[in-house]
């Protein structure tokens, strides 16, 4: 999954934060005080007619900057610690992970399943939990880190994972599949129309995946480095994952995506309902 736009909202909002955060604390500490005595000042020395009280109440108001900064100051201060510590929206773009998520899927990420970091620097400064097999995981594309993805989490550090025939080994062990239905969507979705719907039992973590009979299967075998994670995606013959250019460094995971907020088919140009308040498992 790949944002719509590259635009660094995050940093965006780091900066602004720290602007209007330091014009309000300026104005608190020293511009302030300096303003009213100025106007104070002016009160004394001049004639107490109205003209006199209007000017003087001209030069104790607020210059409109720092009125700004101070109305945007706590608005932004929150949205960047809801958005960095808590729950962040994500739009999915593509088909990587039917059935779980469809195209034209707005999600909201738990930020601390994976430890708190800090926003634009993503450290760690608090280590929360690690991911779990069959976590479905927003992470930094590990190519290029402005780019964020979803996958499910299948293999963990030190796994041995195998993909032969369209068939998942961990650690030699057959993943059961069985057969949950045909697929068949409208809009952007029905691309897959036709896939067959498998029930994945992934360790205590079952999950529906597609697979398509003329589909083209990537086949391998790896082994998980420690700090590291093997995810794929839940629509097997349509996903671009780690049998193609490896694993996800856990410096790089952004949450656990949990919940299916709204849904706008692009290709439909209309809402689906049904999707919203949907479960991510």
């Amino acid at each position: 999954m790949s944002p719509a736009i590259h635009f660094d909202l995050e940093l965006a909002l780091v900066i602004g934060t720290l602007i209007t955060g330091t014009v309000w604390l300026l104005d608190k500490a020293i511009l302030g005080d300096k303003r009213r005595k100025r106007a104070l000042e002016k009160s004394y020395n001049e004639v107490h007619s109205q003209d006199a009280v209007e000017h003087r109440n001209k030069d104790y108001r607020e210059p409109w900057f720092i009125d700004l900064c101070k109305s945007f100051f706590p608005i932004l201060l929150i949205v960047l610690i809801l958005r960095s510590f808590v729950a962040e929206p994500f739009r999915i773009p593509s088909g990587s992970m039917m059935p779980t998520l469809l195209h034209g899927d707005f999600i909201l990420v738990n930020k601390f399943s994976y430890g708190i970091r800090l926003p634009v620097w993503h450290t760690k400064v608090l280590d929360i939990g690690t991911p779990t097999r069959g976590d479905v995981a927003v992470f930094r594309f590990p190519s290029n880190p402005a780019d964020d993805y979803i996958k499910r989490v299948i293999g963990l550090p030190g796994d041995h994972i195998a993909y032969r025939d369209k068939r998942l080994y961990i650690n030699g062990e057959l993943i059961p599949q069985e057969k949950n239905g045909t697929y068949f969507g409208e809009g952007a979705n029905s691309v897959m129309n036709g896939a067959t719907i498998l029930r994945e039992d992934l360790q205590s973590h079952p999950h529906d995946i597609l697979l398509k009979k003329i589909g083209f299967s990537v086949p391998g075998e790896f082994t998980v480095p420690n700090n590291h994670f093997f995810v794929m995606g839940d629509n097997r013959d349509q996903s671009s994952d780690s049998r193609i250019w490896g694993f996800v460094p856990e410096e790089n995971l952004v949450g656990r995506a949990f919940l299916v907020w709204m849904n706008w088919d692009f290709a439909g140009k209309k809402f689906n309902f049904k999707r919203i308040g949907k479960k991510i498992i």
